[in-house]
């Protein structure tokens, strides 16, 4: 085996960083060795930290470090095969967080701009709820039960507070949801295009996401049915209200369709009702619909608040509701009090109706103002649909367009957008954007980013030949 390693040892130095050895069928043929004695010499330089092996791919050199500070620098590349294939993508959920650089024009985003937020509002709440005699002690497990009778009574139906668990904004909820309801390895539908954060929190669950198609209307009932009956599918995740990125909202008679579809699968409907106070014109949840426990209702304070006001809700009911709270506990136990007391004295204010009423009118302009530059500025950019509220519009390119060179030239142009390859679970059908009027700092910053939009399109479309 030593021979067989110092071998291995000199190729490796011979090929470089990256390269990979010979398949052990191969050296077993030069040497005339075992396969045994082949492994053994793979793992005693993949110990030393000169190879690293991937399962069913073989055995690649790693860089070697040279002696920088008089000690060698920490080789880590062992991780690599301990760790294995779990990888979760977090580029595309980093990418929306992330903030825009000074003199870019950000129409990528899913926040208020910091002038639309209640900071002074969310402020004078947090001064009174700190001074709440118990505002530092341990909540209630499940959360405060004033936050939880307010979530319920904003689902509507029949819910009550008992269906109501607080947890720490709506991506957490997410990830309780995936893993309390769906084994790892099964599979979950979720509406085509969808929310990126949705499939990166499928993904870390083990779950298997399968695309189920929409139209202007939102997820198309026949086709939800025929992917129940084909993936034995147990949970569907989707936002029926101001659909992420589309602005799709299901009418009211095929959420009862979807329901029904749900129900005779046996399935969860985990529906995302991140949108429901960016519009005057919501319609009634799925769950205040639901007689059965179908579906588990994600609700949540940050969109319309502040992205550090990480309070939202989960409605549930039966076993559902028991796991979805073993999950929070053992994972964090229950969310802050002095946050809970705070989001509890802003919706309790007038504050909040002033609020909302200053958001709606603000969507409304911003939603004309981009749709209408738009039109002026981009005409080859098919809008989608026009969503009554929300913060994006979804578009549609020319399909000679390169998406990701639009995007890059996009951005040496001073202006952020979504690719819309991010929010497809499968093959997209073709080059998409989704654009933001909301993060922008006023109305003359949303037109200018859209010229630049406009310009690096022509850019994308005719790139300089050096």
């Amino acid at each position: 085996m030593a021979q067989i390693a110092a071998i291995l040892r000199e190729e490796a130095a011979r090929l470089g960083p990256g390269a990979r050895l010979p398949s052990s069928r191969e050296i077993m043929r030069r040497h005339n060795v075992s396969p045994v004695t082949v492994s053994r010499a793979i793992g005693q330089l993949a110990a030393e930290g000169r190879v690293v092996t991937k399962p069913g791919s073989g055995a690649f050199v790693t860089q070697q470090h040279q002696i920088t500070t008089g000690q060698d620098t920490a080789d880590l590349s062992w991780q690599t095969v301990t760790l294995g294939d779990r990888v979760v993508d977090d580029g595309p959920v980093a990418a929306l967080l992330a903030s825009a650089p000074e003199g870019m024009v950000p129409l990528t985003g899913g926040y208020l701009h910091p002038g639309l937020r209640p900071d002074k509002q969310l402020g004078a709440a947090a001064a009174r709820a700190v001074r709440r005699p118990d505002a530092w002690a341990k909540p209630p497990l499940t959360g405060l039960p004033e936050l939880r009778r307010w979530f319920a009574a904003q689902t509507g139906g029949d819910v009550t507070a008992a269906d109501a668990l607080i947890v720490s904004g709506g991506q957490a909820a997410l990830t309780h949801a995936f893993r309390a309801l769906a084994a790892p390895g099964t599979p979950v539908l979720v509406e085509t295009p969808t929310y990126p954060g949705a499939l990166a929190a499928a993904k870390a669950a083990g779950l298997r996401a399968t695309a189920v198609p929409m139209d202007s209307d939102g997820v198309r009932p026949e086709l939800l049915a025929e992917a129940f009956a084909v993936t034995g599918a147990r949970v569907f995740f989707c936002q029926p209200t101001l659909h992420n990125p589309t602005g799709a909202t299901l009418p009211v008679a095929r959420r009862e369709q979807v329901l029904q579809v749900a129900r005779a699968a046996g399935a969860f409907v985990i529906e995302d009702d991140y949108a429901r106070y960016l519009t005057e014109h919501a319609p009634p949840s799925l769950a205040s619909m639901d007689q059965h426990g179908t579906v588990v209702n994600v609700g949540s304070l940050t969109k319309i608040l502040s992205p550090s006001m990480r309070v939202a809700a989960v409605i549930a009911r039966g076993p559902a509701a028991h796991r979805l709270r073993a999950s929070q506990l053992v994972e964090s136990f229950f969310v802050a009090r002095p946050l809970q007391e705070t989001a509890l004295e802003f919706v309790g204010s007038p504050a909040w109706r002033r609020h909302l009423t200053a958001v709606h009118a603000e969507i409304r302009t911003r939603h004309d103002a981009l749709a209408a530059a738009l039109a002026a500025r981009l005409p080859e950019a098919e809008i989608h649909l026009l969503p009554v509220g929300g913060m994006h519009l979804w578009v549609r390119l020319p399909v000679d367009v390169d998406e990701n060179a639009l995007v890059e030239a996009a951005r040496r142009n001073g202006v952020l957008v979504s690719p819309g390859r991010m929010y497809y679970p499968s093959e997209p059908p073709g080059p998409r954007l989704r654009l933001t009027h909301i993060a922008a700092t006023h109305l003359a910053e949303l037109h200018e980013g859209v010229r630049r939009l406009a310009e690096a399109l022509t850019q994308a479309r005719h790139p300089l030949i050096p």
